[in-house]
């Protein structure tokens, strides 16, 4: 039996942002109570809707945005519109970029989502668990790229997760 070998193939280079994301992304507007778009999150159990304002997405409301500016501060969610306490403005990403650049984009500004848009045009969102999970090359990646970044303890959680 003849051994073939196979030539090394960076899977950071091929792997691309629309082969990770998911589709089905979840949205709020910005004059919604942050009660009800909680409400939305669990029925959906998901951990962030992405926010529209007038035509264009404005920013992202994440589960740390409610704890750090809401539940911290015992505001009231009844009250509290989302447009008061979401993150902005909001970082994207192209669904044909390299994991490799979204991971960048990631570290570089804190985050642990990245919404997908293709001209203004929402179509997917990816996390660092996504790419994370995607390959095991990933996490290697990951961990190499942050050495370089002062990043947070809730991103420095996912890849100790997913490190054996």
């Amino acid at each position: 039996m003849k051994r073939v070998i196979l030539p090394f193939v960076d899977v950071r280079a091929m792997l691309k942002v629309k082969d990770v994301m998911v589709t089905e992304v979840v949205t709020v507007d910005v004059d919604v109570t942050v009660k009800k778009a909680v409400e939305r999150m669990n029925a959906q159990e998901i951990g962030c809707l992405v926010v529209h304002e007038k035509g264009h997405f404005a920013g992202i409301l994440t589960e740390r945005d409610v704890l750090k500016r809401v539940v911290a501060k015992a505001l009231n969610p009844e009250k509290v519109l989302v447009g008061q306490v979401m993150s902005k403005p909001l970082t994207v990403v192209d669904p044909e970029a390299s994991l490799e650049e979204a991971v960048n984009l990631m570290l570089e500004k804190r985050i642990k989502k990245l919404p997908v848009m293709r001209a203004e045009k929402l179509v997917g969102l990816i996390t660092m668990t996504d790419i994370a999970s995607a390959h095991p090359e990933m996490v290697k990646f990951i961990r190499e790229l942050a050495s370089k970044y002062d990043i947070p303890k809730r991103i420095k959680k996912v890849m100790d997760y997913y490190v054996a």
